[in-house]
């Protein structure tokens, strides 16, 4: 087994990536991405945090959080945001009770400086044109870049190429 180590760092800000059990789309349909938002909500309520930019493709999701000043714990607010959005989705159940909508890890990663934070924003923003759904990321409507674009931050003609420094 791995051993897997994260780096909590209180009030931090974090990039993380979500996939679907097997990458399954299970974000194709609108409904589902509704839903998504729908446990979002219902987690911020009662764990805060701020959703400072995220991107849902038909079998993952990238976002960046900013967690409360002295708070460390995303781990727990993935794990109800997880559950939330599976108690929605009619989807099979193994033999030890869990359903088969989400991976059972999530990749999480310390955002250490204002670069640091570009670069994963210009990440976020530019995967659905990486994957190939659309051809600008305007075009797709499960991502935070229109409000990014109504904040000055991006024209609406970035990433007709693709942006440097790429992470992944």
């Amino acid at each position: 087994m791995r051993d897997y180590r994260r780096l909590y760092i209180p009030g931090g800000m974090y990039f993380f990536t979500l996939v679907s059990y097997r990458r399954k789309p299970i974000f194709a349909d609108s409904i589902r991405v509704d839903q998504l938002r729908r446990s979002f909500r219902e987690v911020k309520a009662k764990r805060p945090f701020d959703l400072l930019a995220a991107v849902v493709l038909p079998d993952h999701l990238h976002c960046l959080w900013r967690l409360p000043e002295g708070d460390v714990d995303f781990s727990t607010r993935w794990q109800m945001v997880k559950a939330d959005f599976s108690r929605h989705v009619p989807e099979k159940t193994r033999k030890n009770g869990a359903k088969t909508v989400w991976q059972p890890r999530f990749y999480d990663h310390c955002i250490r400086d204002e670069n640091d934070f570009h670069k994963h924003l210009d990440y976020i923003h530019y995967n659905p044109v990486k994957h190939g759904l659309v051809s600008i990321p305007g075009e797709w409507p499960h991502s935070s870049f229109a409000r990014f674009i109504a904040l000055g931050w991006y024209s609406s003609g970035w990433g007709d190429v693709a942006p440097p420094d790429e992470h992944e």
